[in-house]
């Protein structure tokens, strides 16, 4: 099985994700419902421009997160660990990607926060399931805008 394709059909079925964002020395995490682009290989959240994660973004930031399940038994586990860039969406590609997520987190609807993509461009998956402490890895080629 190609490791995109594996890595993207397990993010497609999970919903938060964590990511961290330095800026001037200082460090911050924030969590999100998300959705998946797997052509892009990008999630798209949103959240308040004054939150402290946003505000230390500015309008583009690299940083480094996590999706993970919850399971009972290290057999089962398998998560992501992700470095890209986060960078809030502005026009078209932003009433794009709200009308994806609002199909998938209807509440949202009620939600006035921007959209930002978060561009994956180095994955880390580690799935138990195919064997103790496996790892998939994907990297963007450089240079590319999309996988």
């Amino acid at each position: 099985m190609e490791t995109l394709t594996a890595i993207s059909r397990w993010l497609a079925k999970q919903h938060v994700v964590t990511w961290c964002v330095h800026h001037e020395g200082e460090l911050w995490c924030a969590n999100a419902f998300y959705i998946y682009d797997a052509q892009k290989v990008a999630f798209y959240v949103l959240t308040e421009e004054k939150t402290r994660h946003a505000q230390m973004s500015g309008s583009q930031a690299n940083i480094a997160g996590t999706v993970n399940g919850q399971p009972k038994t290290v057999a089962l586990i398998r998560g992501v660990q992700f470095k890209g860039v986060i960078c809030k969406l502005e026009g078209g590609e932003s009433d794009a990607a709200r009308q994806k997520y609002n199909r998938r987190f209807p509440v949202a609807r009620m939600l006035s926060a921007p959209v930002w993509e978060i561009r994956l461009d180095e994955i880390k998956f580690t799935d138990n399931t195919l064997g103790f402490g496996k790892k998939l890895v994907w990297l963007r080629r450089s240079g590319s805008e999309d996988a």
